[in-house]
């Protein structure tokens, strides 16, 4: 999730950057649209989490609440669910009945136990906090799309444009390197991939801007 967020912040934000470069605006233009890139995609990213988190809670305990209503009014059901899940995990029948028959005994174990069995839920979790998503997603999309915009603060011009392409390359590198611990391929392969796929992404919003900038301007 860390490696993606960053690469979310630090493609689009090249190539917002890039684009606009491309329409030849003032370092100062590219600089402001730069970080409203960032701000407004750091800000789109951690409402759509926060969305999700707190979504898929509300559904989980939603579930939760059926689920105990059903342990209170109908046990021998849930009695029976839980026998059948113990023996599809491979308890004998007999043991699965009897252990099923213990767990219902105590209701609050009972709904705890059938939350995790059948439900698959963490009651203790829900799916983590929606504002640690949310704050989480919003600093690591920061993070990267700060990359491009960075040298804009300090140069201008084509060298400004140059360094943001080698920061950004250099970055999109160390992703693609990051992405190695999960997928086991090469470093070089995977890093110099990650660098072809941004730099095209990069390159045809440029020409885009180009385009546009020579036809606005006549």
């Amino acid at each position: 999730a860390a490696v993606l967020g960053a690469n979310d912040g630090l493609l689009s934000n090249l190539s917002l950057v890039m684009g606009v470069a491309g329409a030849d605006l003032a370092g100062n233009s590219i600089l402001v649209t730069g970080m409203a890139g960032l701000l407004a995609g750091a800000c789109s990213m951690a409402l759509g989490e926060w969305i999700s988190v707190q979504s898929s809670r509300e559904l989980y305990d939603r579930q939760i609440r059926i689920e105990r209503r059903e342990v209170e009014e109908v046990p021998e059901e849930e009695e029976e669910e839980l026998a059948l899940i113990y023996e599809a995990k491979g308890l004998p029948e007999a043991q699965a009945r009897s252990l099923a028959a213990r767990i219902m005994a105590n209701k609050a174990t009972a709904l705890d136990t059938l939350t995790r069995e059948e439900l698959g839920i963490d009651p203790e979790e829900l799916g983590g906090s929606a504002w640690v998503a949310a704050i989480t997603s919003f600093c690591l999309f920061a993070v990267g799309a700060i990359v491009p915009v960075a040298p804009f603060f300090f140069l201008k011009g084509s060298l400004a444009v140059i360094m943001s392409l080698v920061c950004s390359g250099l970055a999109l590198f160390a992703i693609g390197a990051g992405i190695t611990l999960l997928t086991g391929r090469s470093v070089l392969f995977s890093g110099f991939r990650q660098v072809i796929f941004g730099f095209a992404a990069a390159g045809i919003t440029y020409a885009l801007g180009r385009l546009l900038g020579v036809s606005i301007g006549g």
